[in-house]
């Protein structure tokens, strides 16, 4: 997809939308977050306990990244890495998949738990995320939120992703995941942002149940 034709098709950066959508948006948001947390709950359980088993270290991982217009929120994951990884991740970036890129992504990284990478390839690491959903942090369906490092190396096309609440899962999040080139990713979000409504919401969320049993670009 080229960034040309994306910016010629929408003159604004971000369409007008209704104050029926962003009320649809949340009240999405708040039954589908409460549901998979009550429905999920035995796998968070169960996640929680290998993650102690399988190495030292919290349950939970926390980080820094950007939600809405950038402001800072701390954000949860349940931890697929020893806990030395930020340590040794300069050691690795030789091996970025995502050359001259801001992002990292590494296949067979050896900083992944073993219990790590089961929970990495199926996005249950992701499941705490279902919190910050629920107290409006993040959206279901958004651009996926950056960490503070890479949002300080925007362009200012880039800083457009940071314009819509964050969230859950994305277009590119549903073609490939890490497999998409970071650029492709910044023009696939600013298509959401330009074109997003409730059927495409609903839309990615269905796409992104056989994305995730896929396991396709999940490192």
């Amino acid at each position: 997809m080229q960034l040309t034709k994306v910016m010629s098709n929408h003159n604004e950066d971000v369409q007008s939308h209704s104050e029926i959508y962003i009320k649809c948006k949340r009240l999405l948001d708040i039954t589908v977050s409460t549901l998979a947390i009550i429905l999920m709950s035995p796998l968070l359980i169960l996640t929680a306990l290998s993650i102690k088993l399988c190495s030292k270290g919290p349950v939970l991982f926390w980080q820094k990244r950007a939600g809405l217009n950038g402001k800072t929120i701390m954000f949860p994951k349940f931890r697929s890495m020893y806990i030395d990884a930020e340590e040794r991740k300069a050691d690795l970036m030789a091996q970025n998949m995502h050359q001259n890129s801001i992002t990292f992504k590494m296949k067979n990284d050896p900083r992944i738990t073993p219990i790590g990478r089961i929970i990495r390839k199926y996005s249950i690491d992701e499941l705490p995320q279902l919190i910050l959903v629920l107290n409006g942090e993040l959206s279901l369906v958004g651009p996926r939120p950056a960490t503070l490092d890479e949002v300080a190396q925007y362009s200012h096309f880039e800083q457009k992703r940071l314009s819509v609440q964050p969230g859950l899962t994305c277009i590119w999040q549903v073609n490939g995941r890490g497999d998409i080139p970071f650029n492709e990713q910044v023009i696939m979000d600013y298509t959401y942002i330009c074109e997003r409504n409730l059927y495409t919401d609903v839309k990615l969320l269905f796409q992104t149940i056989p994305a995730v049993l896929n396991g396709r670009g999940a490192y």
